[in-house]
């Protein structure tokens, strides 16, 4: 590979693009400059030729020097924050502070800096720093900044320098179930689980087994691909700060009891059902079709004076964002879901033509910021009754990665987000082509312009009506990704985002909403990141499959050498059930899809001795006698083991606790497999209700010995 230009080298380097990296076997790679030059170019930043670079990078010196004082100033409680700020060399200037409930703070020190004057269009500029008083309150506060006759402010964010587990989840560990929500279907569901089946679910293993949480897939809004499909991956939605309206429970909305029409209602309900009963597939498709009708004949239903207040109030507290995202639905409605063709005047949410068309339509619009208003109610509904059921947390959401580019979000954020690239992953052991997840990263310079804002409604309304939070690639808050617009994913480069502010704000999110944090920190991951989130209090993920004693043998990780802050269990949505893991299902699979890079005999041998280890680990602890390989018994005993870890958080797949064997989702493919779209099974391949569930004796037995195996 050619020899990089040092100025281009310098670029990347100050906007944080990795021009080198460590694969996952451990072995350099050199990124191509081709690949350097297009991401440059998603941050604004023209770098093809050389005198492109020198421009660049003396048009960012300036920007530097013209900017008063940081966009964003992030520290920890406890600790001396410093920050500088720029004057005209040789003016006096005051700094003040000024907290989040409106107090006014003096105390700001100047501190010695030495960094030379610099020349900016004929004037000196100079450079002061200045320290903040220690143990200053949690929050977003704002500094100020008066000299000569200007004066600015900016951002302040005091974040938690721990978090650590929630106050009423105490000492003691804890276990849960971790569900695809739309798979757990009832039989007064339509067609698709929702969340008054999440609140079943959560009372039934509170109740009689005394779980603490239910994590479930990311609920965020749906996309619609170009023949008007409903998106069925949850992590590729179209908002992630808004619900997906076919979790609601029609008959749950009080408006129900008002309704005429509902015998219409229960019609539309049992079509869907007799057709759900047919298929081998979730049809997301017809179950939204039949429940959006019922939901807009609720809409029209008057409300009461109490009802309206209530509306009124939720409206006034999502604000702008709600507006912006009703209106993306209504519009995607008119002209399809893709923003992109809508006419110019239509592409950005303050262009000439939108306040027009939301005007025109806006009974439509109001029908989407109304169908997040019952999202809303039925959220909390469901995290009160798993509350007063017994759970320390109740429900655990998860945060997807990113959003569809098509989508509401990237509509109404397009501002704060790259284009011509796509987030996604290197190649790693288990997905060796890499992957291409299609969504536009944030700009990490628009983030710290736009004061966190976008990421800090994110993560509160996450956390809103939850326990806890699973986010989902959590390194991508360390460093994403990228991926060149038409390029494999394996000519992408990383980029790096300041986690110092994107964790702590999580961690402050996570503070005020009393909630814990799991981070999903599988795959290629620097050590010092799962250092850097232990020390902040945030939990780590471990999957039995992939917790191998790296220093030793290489077998299975003794369980007392596991991690404490972490949540453990034996599987994870992106393979199969263990009872299809046992049985090669997850080697199988990818051969048949055309993902292996080795021949199928040598990935399935590598299998079978991998399990062949974790069998006899078991068999060393007592947990399996010899030849004995039942799958169900082998389950058992793979949760006892981790009930022999010191992780505080066990999860026990739903799918593991009533026998299923599909796989949910194969990475690295779309339609090539009903990614997604897989019903909660029994063993014998028949669909599962809810109601079967709490009266299956395999369920029962799993959670009970889940709930002995972690008890003190």
């Amino acid at each position: 590979m050619p020899e990089l230009a040092p100025s281009l080298v310098e670029l990347a380097r100050r906007f944080g693009i990795a021009t080198e990296y460590e694969d996952w076997t451990g072995r350099p790679v050199h990124v191509p400059a081709e690949t350097l030059v297009a991401v440059l170019a998603a941050l604004g930043v023209e770098a093809g030729t050389e005198q492109e670079r020198n421009a660049a990078l003396t048009a960012q010196r300036r920007a530097y020097w013209q900017r008063r004082m940081p966009a964003t100033i992030v520290g920890r409680t406890g600790e001396q924050i410093r920050f500088w700020a720029h004057v005209t060399h040789g003016d006096p200037a005051e700094v003040w502070l000024q907290l989040e409930d409106g107090t006014v703070r003096g105390g700001v020190q100047q501190v010695d800096n030495f960094t030379p004057p610099f020349e900016l269009d004929g004037r000196w500029i100079g450079e002061a720093s200045f320290a903040l008083p220690a143990h200053l309150p949690l929050g977003y506060h704002r500094v100020h900044l008066r000299s000569g006759d200007s004066e600015t402010s900016t951002a302040l964010i005091v974040t938690p320098d721990w978090l650590g587990l929630p106050e009423q989840l105490g000492a003691r560990r804890a276990w849960g179930l971790a569900a695809q929500l739309y798979s757990v279907r009832s039989r007064q569901s339509w067609g698709v689980g929702d969340l008054t089946d999440l609140t079943d679910l959560a009372v039934w293993s509170a109740s009689r087994h005394g779980a603490d949480y239910v994590l479930i897939n990311p609920v965020h809004a749906a996309g619609f691909g170009p023949s008007g499909r409903m998106e069925p991956s949850p992590y590729l939605p179209t908002s992630r700060r808004y619900v997906n309206p076919i979790y609601l429970r029609v008959e749950a909305i009080p408006e129900y009891a008002d309704l005429t029409k509902r015998g219409r209602v229960r019609r539309l309900r049992s079509d869907v059902q007799r057709r759900a009963a047919r298929l081998d597939a979730i049809d997301r498709d017809g179950a939204w079709a039949a429940k959006r009708e019922a939901l807009k004949l609720l809409h029209e239903v008057p409300r009461s004076a109490g009802r309206e207040l209530a509306y009124a109030a939720f409206r006034d507290r999502e604000g702008r964002a709600l507006e912006d995202f009703a209106t993306w639905c209504a519009l995607a409605e008119e002209y399809g879901g893709d923003w992109h063709r809508w006419p110019d005047s239509l592409r950005h949410p303050d262009a000439a033509g939108v306040a027009g068309f939301a005007e025109r339509h806006s009974d439509a619009v109001d029908f989407h910021r109304w169908l997040q208003w019952q999202l809303d109610e039925q959220l909390a509904s469901a995290q009160s009754q798993a509350i007063r059921a017994g759970m320390a947390l109740g429900v655990m959401g998860d945060l997807a990665v990113g959003v569809h580019p098509d989508g509401a979000d990237a509509w109404a954020l397009q501002d704060a987000m790259a284009l011509g690239v796509t987030a996604g992953a290197p190649p790693d052991e288990f997905n060796q082509l890499g992957q291409d997840w299609s969504q536009p990263p944030w700009r990490p310079d628009r983030l710290d312009e736009r004061e966190y804002l976008p990421f800090r409604a994110l993560i509160r309304a996450q956390l809103r009506h939850a326990g806890g939070v699973r986010i989902d690639h959590i390194i991508g808050l360390f460093r994403l990704w990228w991926i060149p617009q038409g390029a494999p994913p394996t000519h992408g480069t990383y980029v790096r985002y300041d986690h110092e502010a994107m964790i702590g704000i999580v961690a402050l999110e996570a503070h005020r909403a009393g909630a814990l944090v799991v981070g999903e920190d599988l795959g290629t991951v620097e050590p010092w990141v799962r250092d850097y989130l232990l020390l902040r209090g945030v939990l780590g993920t471990s999957i039995l499959w992939f917790e191998l004693d790296r220093d030793g043998n290489g077998g299975p990780l003794p369980a007392e050498r596991w991690r404490e802050y972490c949540l453990s269990s034996v599987t994870t949505h992106d393979l199969p059930p263990t009872a299809g893991y046992l049985a090669g299902e997850h080697v199988r699979l990818r051969e048949s899809l055309g993902l292996l890079t080795r021949p199928v005999e040598v990935e399935l041998e590598s299998d079978r001795a991998e399990q062949r280890a974790w069998l006899a680990e078991l068999r060393r602890v007592g947990l399996l006698a010899d030849g004995e390989e039942d799958p169900e018994l082998v389950i058992l005993a793979l949760y006892r083991y981790l009930g022999r870890t010191p992780s505080r958080l066990v999860g026990v797949a739903l799918t593991d606790a009533v026998g299923d064997r599909r796989t949910q989702n194969q990475p690295g493919t779309t339609d090539e497999y009903p990614n997604w779209r897989v019903p909660l099974t029994g063993p014998d391949g028949r669909p599962v209700t809810l109601e079967d569930v709490f009266a299956d004796s395999r369920a029962a037995t799993l959670a009970e010995a889940v709930r002995e195996a972690i008890a003190p």
